[in-house]
């Protein structure tokens, strides 16, 4: 039957939304002169034209579940851009969902603040051997015991494939249906916050997947040629018929927040967000959510490969007012030192305690600095971030799986030297992060994977080998043969963590568990004051950080990343005792427990002597 106009407010402006009695459907596809919804086995419904290019219409007596398409002009059918659900894939029909018949729980649930966090980042398909929301649900209460507070889920808008690192999304409202419904990932969020867990998700707004985007079927005004990308079309954010667009991307991010209760957002890539507006959509996108998420506190943070500080500067100091920034430059540097390898985007990083040291002091390494490999300047001024601005971490998605082998830090780097820098990452005053199964040094290899039609899987396994060459080590013939083609099924399934491990590796999660709770119950860690922090080298492989608290008292970070150090001359006053006082031992990465040869006294009666590769705490 004709659509028919009912009054009804929408929750968003695109999209299925079901109202009693039937669904109002809006879709913009200005070029269309007739839209028309596509029941199975149905006669089209015809939508009515509004002004901007919207057609909208209510339909009446269709139920959730019921699956549906359009067709414009004729042509078609095509999935809904803002679909709820896709229970075949992309490619399938889109179904109605009613998001309100969810029997939330959280009522009292107040948000995350932007302060006093650690992050866990997580695959869904990978993390457990079901790889749905309803295993990893089952694995949240181990999280918090193990001392996180915000899980940060990769990227879920449905993808084509029986596996993907989600980065490739095409139907950027459907949470993938290999994980599960939508209702379970609205369980796994409830079941999250009746733990005191907040929940964000890693959502991709620089490009959509090569397989399955039906968008320039509705409008090609969704991308444009104005700027490059490196993974496909440049998204239209600011040019003829931006409009539509901005708001379709707005309303993707308020849908996670209103409909899916999620705490915050991570997002992907922002350097690859072209925007010239006056408006950064960024800074839209952090006022809508928040106002989307009313009482509630969010977590907001970007990856940015230009290091653009301003991100996380309040929108009335002209930045985008988002909480946080990840800072590449402590893991690179990092990574340097774990494993002495300086090639490719590493090349311009030693690992040296002086890296170090300034990364945790100040965050970003580079800071409108030459960075040699660019050839050109890197970053922009960020000392006056605070420390829980920039998320550091040891490990990542992207780090790991770059590799080339998917290698774990825990399996290739001194074990000593990996502890001591596991301590630094988890007491100092970044927000630290950890990679799915990081804390008991899982085994597994994190490898990317992507499962695609032949001819299109073969040039995405040649891109990622043609990616991996800028390493020498990789670069060659034999090293190029030995890398695992990211489109075999076998490749994702070696990724797959092994629950088990947990039990065979005691001393790495007594490690991870005991320095966050440290974090956790000790106010001057706890703090998070980077202004209130000083460093010295105490060697060329050694230095000491020392965290000031006139009401608690001085802490002292004491970090080598060679070999024993004694020291007989102390000219340096961050190592002077307390006024009145003396330093003892808090905690030391050296501890049997972890795995060490026992911790020796820092201080003795005529020099400072360091265990070679260690932390300790004063």
């Amino acid at each position: 039957m004709p659509g028919v106009s009912k009054p009804l407010v929408r929750r968003h402006p695109i999209g299925a939304e079901f109202h009693d009695g039937g669904v109002h459907f809006r879709v913009w596809a200005p070029r269309a002169r007739a839209v028309e919804v596509v029941f199975e086995s149905a006669p089209g419904t015809p939508l009515s034209r509004e002004d901007g290019g919207y057609h909208s219409g209510f339909v009446p007596d269709v139920e959730p579940g019921a699956t549906y398409r359009f067709r414009l002009d004729g042509r078609g059918p095509f999935p809904d851009p803002a679909s709820r659900f896709q229970p075949d894939g992309p490619h399938g029909p889109s179904a109605i969902v009613d998001p309100s018949s969810f029997p939330w729980t959280d009522q009292g649930w107040q948000g995350v603040p932007s302060s006093g966090q650690v992050i866990y980042e997580l695959h869904l398909g990978t993390f457990t051997p079901e790889g749905t929301w309803e295993a990893a649900g089952r694995d949240l209460a181990r999280l918090r015991r193990l001392g996180v507070t915000i899980v940060e889920v990769m990227p879920v808008a449905d993808f084509p494939g029986r596996f993907g690192w989600g980065y490739d999304g095409v139907n950027l409202f459907a949470p993938c249906r290999l994980y599960g419904a939508p209702d379970d990932f609205r369980r796994f969020v409830d079941r999250a916050h009746a733990l005191g867990l907040g929940v964000i998700l890693d959502v991709v707004y620089n490009h959509f997947g090569p397989d399955g985007n039906y968008l320039t079927q509705f409008s090609p005004d969704y991308f444009t040629d104005r700027y490059a990308c490196d993974w496909g079309a440049s998204i239209n954010f600011d040019g003829p018929d931006a409009g539509p667009v901005r708001e379709f991307f707005v309303s993707n991010a308020e849908c996670w927040i209103s409909e899916f209760h999620l705490d915050g957002l991570r997002f992907d890539a922002t350097q690859a967000m072209h925007d010239r507006s006056p408006e950064h959509l960024l800074a839209v996108l952090q006022r809508r959510v928040r106002a989307a998420a009313g009482p509630r506190s969010l977590f907001l943070v970007a990856e940015n490969d230009e290091q653009q500080a301003e991100l996380a500067r309040p929108a009335d100091q002209g930045g985008a007012g988002l909480d946080a920034v990840w800072n590449d430059d402590f893991h690179h540097s990092a990574r340097v030192a774990l494993t002495g390898k300086r090639e490719g985007y590493f090349t311009d990083f030693h690992g040296t305690p002086q890296e170090l040291l300034s990364a945790t002091k100040w965050g970003y390494l580079f800071q409108g600095q030459r960075h040699s490999l660019l050839g050109k300047s890197r970053g922009s001024p960020a000392l006056d971030l605070p420390g829980a601005a920039f998320v550091n971490f040891l490990e990542n998605h992207d780090q790991v799986a770059n590799s080339g082998h998917g290698s774990r830090l825990a399996s290739i780097a001194p074990p000593g030297l990996h502890r001591a820098l596991t301590a630094l990452l988890l007491l100092a005053p970044g927000t630290p992060l950890l990679f799915q199964g990081q804390e008991y040094a899982s085994s597994r290899p994190f490898l990317y994977f992507a499962d695609h039609e032949p001819s299109l899987g073969a040039k995405v396994a040649k891109g990622r080998r043609q990616f991996l060459s800028q390493f020498p080590s990789l670069a060659g013939p034999e090293a190029q043969a030995a890398l695992a083609d990211p489109t075999d099924p076998e490749t994702f399934r070696r990724c797959v963590l092994d629950p088990a491990e947990r039990d065979r590796r005691p001393e790495a999660l007594r490690l991870h568990r005991d320095l966050l709770e440290l974090r956790r119950s000790d106010p001057v860690f706890r703090a998070q004051r980077s202004d209130r922090l000083f460093g010295a080298l105490l060697s060329t492989e050694a230095f000491v950080l020392r965290f000031l608290d006139s009401e608690a008292g001085d802490r002292l970070l004491l970090i080598n990343l060679g070999d024993d150090l004694s020291l007989r001359e102390l000219a340096e006053p961050l190592l002077a005792p307390p006024r009145g006082g003396s330093w003892t031992v808090r905690w030391s990465s050296e501890h049997p427990d972890y795995g060490g040869g026992g911790t020796v006294p820092p201080f003795q009666s005529e020099r400072l002597f360091l265990s070679g590769r260690s932390a300790t705490v004063l």
